[in-house]
């Protein structure tokens, strides 16, 4: 069926209006082609499914914000399913971790003379003492996101508990860590 940007526009703006039908006439006439795309882009048929799921949701959420004079709607709406692809290839990037022995060359990491390194060190055994105090949960967290680099989401994935549950340890843990160190 070949797309008329007129019938795209009149899908959209019932979309707008919060009418179901529309979205699933739209989905059907478009998702072909943008899933083509999204293929090209992500090179997963599977990652490019979850970015065209992901790129109606917020089609329909932004639908409302089409504007018709300022391009066509397959123009709008594929620009929408691209930059989901963008946001997932972001976020399949490797973080690159710098062990001890890189750390240590980091010219900005050294430490100058003795005074230096007695402050240093005296800041590094209280960290480690106020970490210590933590409970096991929140110190887990804690060290995840910051010695390993993990995103609350990896982390939640990481040791199998719920989102919510991590992101309270690592605020508390945070507040809990301020308080020891300030003391």
């Amino acid at each position: 069926m070949a797309l008329d940007n007129t019938d795209l526009d009149e899908m959209l703006q019932r979309c707008a209006q919060h009418d179901r039908a529309a979205l699933q006439s739209l989905y059907t006439r478009v998702a072909p082609q943008m899933l083509g795309v999204l293929m090209r882009i992500l090179g997963s048929r599977a990652a490019a499914e979850d970015a065209l799921q992901d790129a109606f949701i917020r089609i329909w959420q932004q639908a409302a914000q089409y504007d018709q004079i300022k391009g066509r709607a397959l123009s709008w709406m594929m620009a929408i399913a691209r930059n989901r692809a963008i946001d997932v290839q972001r976020a399949q990037r490797p973080t690159v971790l710098l062990d001890t022995a890189e750390m240590a060359g980091a010219e900005q990491l050294q430490v100058e003379g003795p005074a230096e390194r007695s402050e240093f060190g005296a800041a590094a055994a209280a960290l480690r003492r106020c970490l210590d105090s933590l409970a096991a949960a929140p110190r887990q967290c804690l060290t995840l996101a910051y010695q390993q680099g993990l995103t609350q989401d990896k982390i939640a994935l990481a040791i199998g508990q719920p989102l919510g549950s991590v992101k309270s340890w690592v605020r508390r843990g945070l507040q809990s860590l301020k308080a020891c160190m300030e003391s």
